[in-house]
């Protein structure tokens, strides 16, 4: 069973930027998908980003409108690892973040269901 251990979560003044790692553990698979939610007391987990890679496609990667433009996705493939880039940080973008994943590609990959490993979150504070 993989894994994905996060990191990278801190304080952080608005306008800055902030990178988010995740690890994914195990390389048997053909497919994988990682996604990124994100979730704030009171709320509902939100669906912030996801990658789609294979062994014969460097895949695809999705955002929410509220992090297009200014989030981006990239893999590192000799450390097996997903970073999530945030730029330009707001306030709202104040959240625990978690990283989830699978091992299929899936259309629904918004969807917390797609999702079979989550890890325990990293907490990202914006300050105005």
């Amino acid at each position: 069973q993989v894994q994905p251990a996060e990191s990278g979560g801190r304080l952080v003044q608005a306008g800055n930027s902030l990178r988010l790692s995740c690890a994914v553990s195990g390389r048997s698979f053909s497919e994988y998908q990682v996604a990124w939610f994100r979730q704030v007391p009171g709320r509902e987990r939100a669906f912030v980003a996801a990658i789609q890679w294979s062994d014969w496609s460097s895949g695809f990667t999705y955002f929410a409108d509220s992090v297009k433009g200014r989030f981006t996705l990239s893999r590192d493939v000799a450390e097996n690892k997903v970073y999530l880039q945030m730029n330009s940080l707001k306030p709202e973008d104040t959240a625990v973040y978690y990283c989830a994943q699978t091992t299929a590609w899936d259309s629904d990959y918004y969807r917390e269901s797609s999702y079979y490993i989550w890890d325990l979150g990293t907490q990202v504070t914006v300050s105005s």
